[in-house]
Order: structure tokens, then sequence, then C-alpha cells
């Protein structure tokens, strides 16, 4: 299946990967230094087709319209199976730490998540597989390389998913707007996953009643949500907090 990668943070993550490139489009009247002389040298070193092309020819293929100059033609990015991701915390001697997403449909939240996901140190991202953005080349450049790093898997349904993961004794925090306990009173140093609703609907009930815990972020402003990338964030790095404290 053929896709694209576009910008210049995430080709030089794809490639410093080792993500499979078939050619790389550059417009012709492009900086060659930095970022950009990075990539043509890694490019050129793995022996990786660059074309010189004009803006235009960039612009047309581009599909996030935010190409800067430069697009990847590269296989899509492969999705891990569930149970990869539960190898991946016992191989690093850590407790786990997932992100389940209960039905994200912007490719601007889910990119921003998994770059977040990223820099929290998290083992991996869940999707479901309907009524969810995929990872598509809006995605990969809103997580600014970080797709290449954080494995995700696609489920067909997240509160089956929700009850596997509480057999194999990981805790599981939902988190919405309803929660009636505060995100900073949960103890995410045992193995952890956080379930992330959609942008406005939320978790949906049957993944709230599955949850070992239901938190909230307390809002203190006259908008009652926040941002579901941004929600995630806050959470995760409490983990991040807790975790460093021991």
């Amino acid at each position: 299946m053929a896709n694209t990668i576009e910008g210049r943070n995430p080709i030089l993550e794809a490639l410093k990967s080792g993500r499979p490139i078939g050619k790389i489009l550059i417009a012709k009247n492009i900086e060659r230094h930095g970022v950009i002389g990075e990539i043509i040298h890694r490019a050129q070193t793995g022996g990786i087709l660059l074309e010189w092309v004009d803006r235009q020819a960039i612009d047309r293929i581009s599909e996030t319209g935010a190409s800067q100059g430069i697009l990847a033609f590269t296989s899509a990015k492969a999705y891990t199976e569930l149970d990869n991701l539960l190898l991946i915390s016992a191989e690093k001697n850590e407790p786990a730490f997932y992100i389940l997403l209960d039905g994200i449909e912007d490719p601007q939240n889910l990119g921003a998540v998994l770059r977040t996901a990223d820099a929290a140190g998290a083992h991996g991202v869940v999707i479901r597989e309907r009524r969810s953005v995929g990872l598509t080349p809006v995605v990969e450049k809103a997580s600014a390389g970080a797709v290449e790093y954080v494995p995700v898997a696609r489920v067909t349904n997240i509160s089956r998913t929700v009850k596997t993961l509480k057999q194999k004794n990981v805790w599981v925090i939902g988190v919405d707007p309803s929660g009636e306990t505060d995100y900073t009173q949960v103890d995410y140093k045992p193995p952890t996953a956080l379930v992330i609703g959609g942008e406005g609907s939320g978790l949906t009930d049957l993944v709230k009643k599955n949850c070992d815990f239901v938190v909230s972020i307390p809002m203190k402003g006259r908008i009652s949500s926040l941002n579901t990338s941004v929600a995630a964030g806050i959470v995760m790095y409490e983990v991040v907090r807790q975790r460093k404290e021991g």
C-alpha cells in the first residue's frame, strides 16, 4: 500500500528509524542545509532516489497542505498487534504504560497524542478500527515523526481491550469530564492504561463501566472540557511525575 510522508522532521525520523522509502521529492529552490541537508545525506547514503521538482508538483500531491517543500513515498505505517504491545513493557522491564483512544477522529489530535506518548515513554497506543482516524499522512505530519517510534495497535472493540488488559493485571484509568476522582488522586505507578475519549463525545458508557477508575481534570474556567490531546498530555505527564518520584 503506497503512502506519503510530508514535512522535514517526519521524513527525517522515518529515515532514522529505517522505514522503507522509495523516493523523496524535494522542491528545486529549497535551502539545502539543516534538516534538509541531513535528509539529503541520509537518502544518498541509503541509496534512496531524490527527485528535484517544482514546488507546485509537491503541493498537488500533498494531503496535509503543509509539506514544507518535501515529500517521501513509502510503505504505509504498519499497525502492530495488541499482544505485541503487551510484550514491550516486559522487554524494557518497566511497568506497562499504554494509551487507549476511544474514537478519536481528528488526525491532528491523534498526531499530538502520539507525539506526547513518545515523549512520556508510553509503550504503545491503541485505536479502534471503525469511526476512528488511522495513521494517515496528516497524522504522521502532526506527530512530528513520533509515529515512527510509538507502536500503534488497531482493535475492533475498545471495551473488550479494556477487559483484556485488566486480565493482564493492568490498571485501566478512564479520563472523562464525568469522572468523580481528580486525576492526581490515582496511583499510576503499577502497570497502567489510560483511556481517552473522542472529541466532544468522551468515553462511551460501556468503556467507562469497565474501567477501574474514571478520573477528570479540574476545570476552573468557563469552558467545560479540554482538547482531547491536551487532556491526554496532562494525565500522561502525571504518570511520568509519579513514576519519577517512585
